[in-house]
């Protein structure tokens, strides 16, 4: 069976943002986010995460490479963090800019979440699926995260087993500084959009949220 994990990353980066990853949850096909928990609007994003049961709400760190040193204190501060605003443990574990994936990092987190026992995006069974981004190449290609561009990245990427589709909806503010903006708000409305529910719905793929893991595990069928 096919099984499809939509996560916003950014939770807690912004209001906007905030309201926008509640409105794809809520209203769209978004079933993750990944919190922020050192930003401005990071208890407001615990709190909304705590307003929508359905929705799984992990840990994004944010890491500094050349820190090797502060590393370890980073990623248990930052879990201290997310469970005194949350009040739970995270579903899962992933971070900004995915700078978990570099040489110098990687290590350190699957360590630290080996002994936490959090699936890590890209290093768990669960497959990460980065295709779904308005940028390429350092110009906007708003096609890619239009309806038909994610239907198209469906159908090219999504198979048997669990995949993680990631993404950064939310809606853009005045003083919000970002080089991912615009898109954002399309995003939005792309994982809102019936058509997309539809379209997942019609190619057998059935909606999960990191939570469902564990279940899963035990009842694979």
């Amino acid at each position: 069976m096919k099984r499809l994990i939509v996560t916003a990353d950014d939770f807690g980066m912004s209001p906007g943002i905030n309201r926008g990853i509640v409105q794809a949850h809520r209203g769209g096909i978004l079933t993750s986010a990944s919190l922020l928990v050192n930003r401005p609007a990071s208890e407001e994003a615990a709190a909304a995460g705590r307003a929508c049961p359905g929705l799984s709400v992990g840990l994004h760190l944010e890491l500094d490479p050349d820190d090797r040193r502060g590393l370890a204190i980073a990623l248990d501060s930052q879990l201290v963090r997310f469970e005194q605003i949350v009040g739970s443990p995270p579903t899962h574990v992933d971070s900004h800019h995915d700078v978990h994936h570099d040489a110098r990092v990687l290590p350190y987190v699957r360590e630290w979440a080996g002994r936490t026992s959090l699936p890590v995006r890209g290093h768990s069974p669960v497959r990460q699926l980065r295709g779904f981004y308005g940028q390429w190449g350092g110009d906007t290609h708003l096609e890619q995260i239009s309806v038909d561009g994610l239907l198209s990245l469906l159908d090219a990427e999504v198979r048997d087993g669990v995949t993680e589709l990631t993404c950064h909806p939310g809606y853009l503010e005045p003083r919000f500084s970002s080089s991912y903006a615009q898109e954002r708000e399309v995003e939005l409305r792309t994982l809102c959009d019936p058509r997309s529910r539809r379209g997942v719905k019609e190619r057998d793929i059935r909606l999960i949220g990191f939570r469902d893991l564990q279940t899963l595990a035990a009842h694979p069928a």
